[in-house]
């Protein structure tokens, strides 16, 4: 066996994922979890996206707790599965985004120090797999697009969405159609954070309060017109763009229904995205969180009846754990010396070799 761990920490910044696969024949997931973060630090790691000032210690306090949850998590799947450190190859750690701003100028911050990853798993640690796609004029996400095609890809029309705290879409590879991937705009994270602050929850759980609510037409189309969405491919965004803050004052309305109107802006901003970049018909398969959303899935399905929506265990791919293994995958290429990017996605000037490699 030839074995790789995935560690991802995703916007929601609900805790930290992590994947065990074996690349020694095509790729298998053999193990995965999750770390839950507690609710002290998700508050952090969320103020922390969006604050305007942050203090360096902060920050470095921060990028430390990000590596120990890393550092937990790889120590549990080797645990569970019997296994010493010796056995894995390498770890890809995408690590957590405190910081992403598209091109032109575009930069992306990932913390998670790779270092202490290496020094207490006793593992090598390949990470910042951003950053070069970046330096080569690429939005440096996403990046997933590329792991999509390598274990999705078919001969039919078929398309890739992951809905985590920012939503993505992946077109994959049909007829005279290449590899199209990008942000689509918020996926959970408006959502999420509603229910936080006025619902008393972490999540609106297969969309059962989002469903009670009346959605405000008036907002929705307000917030539909945001320039994001009318912005041209390659793009990405994060939650520098898509927090409550950027919505105003909206204390005083129904919560039930703000909570469908941000689950509808999430829906008809993917809508939006399919019918101008995706495939016509077809297969869209969707991974992430956003799976579990049974009322945001019905949503999109009365939206885009042309396609047929369903998760990616359809096709073999866990879809809670496909964000982990695609970063396990990227380590992989990147320690065989492959490239990881796709630069018709990223907009980058070339294929480049991602991240930095941070030997045990």
């Amino acid at each position: 066996m030839s074995l790789y761990i995935g560690l991802m920490s995703g916007t929601s910044a609900d805790g930290m994922d992590a994947a065990l696969i074996d690349v020694s024949q095509g790729i298998r997931l053999l193990d995965a979890l999750c770390v839950p973060y507690d609710e002290t630090f998700r508050q952090q790691l969320r103020e922390g996206a969006v604050a305007r000032d942050a203090r360096v210690r902060d920050i470095a306090l921060l990028d430390r707790r990000i590596a120990e949850c890393s550092v937990e998590a790889v120590q549990l799947l080797l645990k569970r599965n019997s296994l010493q450190s010796s056995a894995i190859t390498a770890i890809g750690s995408h690590g957590h985004t405190l910081r992403h701003k598209s091109q032109p100028d575009g930069f992306s911050w990932q913390i998670g120090d790779p270092s202490w990853i290496a020094e207490h798993t006793g593992i090598t640690c390949i990470a910042d797999f951003r950053r070069r796609d970046v330096a080569a004029g690429g939005h440096g996400a996403p990046l997933v697009p590329a792991f999509h095609k390598h274990t999705l890809a078919c001969q039919t029309p078929r398309m890739v969405l992951n809905i985590g705290g920012i939503a993505n879409l992946t077109v994959l590879p049909y007829g005279e159609r290449t590899l199209t991937g990008f942000d689509t705009g918020p996926g959970n994270a408006l959502m999420d954070e509603w229910c936080q602050n006025y619902l008393h929850c972490s999540c609106d759980k297969g969309g059962h309060l989002a469903a009670l609510g009346e959605i405000r037409e008036d907002l929705l189309d307000e917030w539909l017109d945001h320039p994001y969405f009318r912005q041209d491919i390659p793009k990405s965004t994060g939650r520098e763009l898509f927090n409550l803050a950027q919505y105003g004052d909206l204390s005083q309305e129904h919560p039930e229904d703000m909570l469908a109107t941000f689950t509808e802006l999430t829906v008809q901003s993917i809508v939006r995205a399919v019918r101008r970049y995706g495939h016509e018909q077809g297969e869209l398969l969707v991974c992430g969180g956003g799976v579990h959303n049974d009322h945001l899935l019905k949503r999109l399905r009365q939206s885009l009846p042309q396609h047929e929506i369903k998760s990616t265990a359809t096709a073999g791919v866990d879809p809670d754990w496909l964000e982990a293994m695609a970063f396990a995958w990227l380590a992989w290429r990147t320690h065989q010396g492959l490239s990881g990017n796709a630069p018709e996605v990223t907009g980058a000037i070339g294929e480049r070799i991602l991240g930095g490699i941070f030997p045990a």
